[in-house]
């Protein structure tokens, strides 16, 4: 059975060596991020390995940090054309079992939007990935409309990943915590905080009519939809058109149309169901979350999945394939 994944990261030492520790604020100098420095490094040595002995046909890389996020609009594109560079170069010869989201100057967004069409037009990148907030502004400000402009003219979608919380979020959330082990940064990223943050990321995206002035933009989140599913009969009384927002279309048709979600990091068949009953069966497409998951742990789940064959190729490989074009 053909396997794609595309929440599967990566980190070069010697581009993350230039984001100011500053900008970082505390986050991602775990124990844990350290023990996996290697893995984020790697991606034709041990990874390929893993995929080889997993069934694993392709792997969708992206960068495992805010990166070019956190850096002035006048230094970001540089870094972020240099990251894409340096990524093009590492998966050449290996195009069949890699390919990429480019990594974007958010904070430059007229340069951003240059870069995806570059990363895309050039390298056959496959959309970009944008990592929660930038600057403390969510992307339904009119000054990232270049950026969703680009995506719907070229056909890819936007993969909206969680970021760093924001400083001041951070101080009240999550400030005056132990930080034994890292747990004050799980509760702040992956153990809660920023799967709620992206929810609300994309409903501040409905809400603000995004997905109505773009109604061809094709959106992708992680981690089994990040709260939405579990949220969605609620989410949709309240978000009814005419209720105050500018959206025209419902909740459930817009992210039956528009958004797309992977299982990256989510290995229990529950939230499954949960994502089958409310976005769909067409709009879900496995994924790892490698290397902070394993691609064991993503196997063993894919193959307990009690679906029908067809649906089952769906979720495999069979709604990437379409969604980023991966068989042309």
């Amino acid at each position: 059975m053909r396997i794609v994944t595309l929440e599967e990261h990566i980190s070069f030492p010697e581009m993350a060596g230039q984001i100011p520790k500053a900008a970082l604020g505390g986050f991602g100098e775990s124990e844990r991020m350290q023990q996996l420095s290697a893995k984020l490094a790697d991606i034709t040595g041990a990874r390929l390995d893993s995929m080889d002995a997993n069934g694993i046909s392709t792997q969708v890389l992206s960068v495992d940090s805010s990166g070019a996020n956190l850096l002035s609009p006048k230094d970001g594109p540089a870094f972020a054309r240099q990251y894409n560079d340096m990524i093009a170069k590492r998966i050449s010869g290996f195009e069949n079992r890699f390919t990429a989201f480019a990594h974007l100057p958010m904070t430059a967004p007229i340069a951003a939007a240059d870069e995806l069409e570059r990363a895309v037009t050039e390298y056959h990148f496959r959309g970009a990935m944008i990592r929660g907030l930038t600057q403390e502004k969510f992307l339904d400000q009119p000054e990232f409309a270049p950026i969703f402009e680009r995506a719907e003219k070229l056909g890819v979608p936007i993969y909206l990943h969680p970021g760093l919380p924001p400083k001041g979020v951070s101080d009240i959330y999550y400030n005056g915590l132990p930080n034994h082990s890292g747990m004050a940064e799980a509760l702040a990223c992956y153990g809660w905080g920023w799967h709620s943050e992206t929810a609300l990321h994309v409903l501040r995206l409905l809400y603000s009519g995004i997905f109505d002035q773009y109604p061809k933009l094709n959106l992708i989140i992680g981690h089994m939809g990040e709260m939405l599913p579990m949220m969605m009969a609620r989410s949709e009384r309240a978000f009814k058109p005419g209720n105050g927002g500018a959206n025209q279309r419902s909740l459930t048709d817009t992210f039956h149309q528009q958004v797309h979600i992977t299982t990256s990091g989510f290995f229990t068949q529950p939230p499954l169901k949960i994502a089958l009953d409310t976005f769909g069966i067409d709009n879900i497409m496995f994924s790892v979350d490698y290397p902070f998951s394993t691609n064991e742990m993503g196997i063993d789940f894919l193959n307990a999945i009690d679906l029908p064959e067809e649906q089952l190729l769906k979720i495999a490989h069979g709604n990437a394939d379409k969604l980023l074009k991966l068989n042309k």
